[in-house]
């Protein structure tokens, strides 16, 4: 009977986020009243708490302590690793995406996406490059990959910027030889 009033409350809670927070943290609390240890309710909270409030520690504590109670729910990661490209915590999060590449219906594209951010945001523009390459590939949405082609094109300006031509040097004769 708890499970059913737990769900009931969960699915309440689910309903109504993110355009009713205070309808959702009701029904959360009550959910998570019934099973403080229900793996999708702690990713709510944490979504909360990392999208709404930017409170990232707290955030990464409901993620940590939802994947210790089912490492097998997939979205958890997806937020989880999100919240930690937004705080900033790089070398957490490739470790996370690592360990999230071996779970089972983990958006893999997505998992791309986010190491090619980590990388992005370390300076090594041609791997992220090239992991946003395999992301492309992996991808099975087209509204996704039209989304990850941004990303591309983006690194690719970063990596080869666009050289102003000087007014002088660049103009050329008819005889292709350069004025002076």
């Amino acid at each position: 009977m708890e499970n059913n009033l737990n769900n009931t409350y969960l699915f309440k809670a689910l309903d109504a986020y993110p355009y009713e927070l205070e309808e959702t943290l009701e029904a959360l609390n009550y959910a998570l009243s019934y099973d403080g240890k229900d793996a999708q309710a702690l990713c709510l909270m944490g979504r909360i708490h990392a999208e709404q409030l930017h409170d990232y520690v707290t955030a990464k504590q409901y993620y940590a302590e939802a994947i210790a109670n089912n490492m097998e729910m997939p979205n958890t990661y997806e937020f989880y690793i999100q919240t930690l490209l937004w705080n900033e915590d790089y070398k957490e999060a490739e470790k996370l995406i690592g360990f999230a590449f071996s779970i089972k219906g983990v958006n893999k594209s997505l998992l791309h996406v986010f190491r090619g951010i980590v990388l992005e945001e370390q300076g090594f523009l041609k791997e992220a490059l090239k992991t946003y390459k395999m992301a492309l590939k992996t991808s099975t949405s087209n509204c996704f990959i039209n989304s990850i082609e941004g990303e591309v094109n983006r690194v690719k300006h970063k990596i080869k910027p666009k050289k102003k031509k000087n007014k002088k040097d660049g103009k050329k004769r008819k005889g292709g030889k350069s004025a002076k």
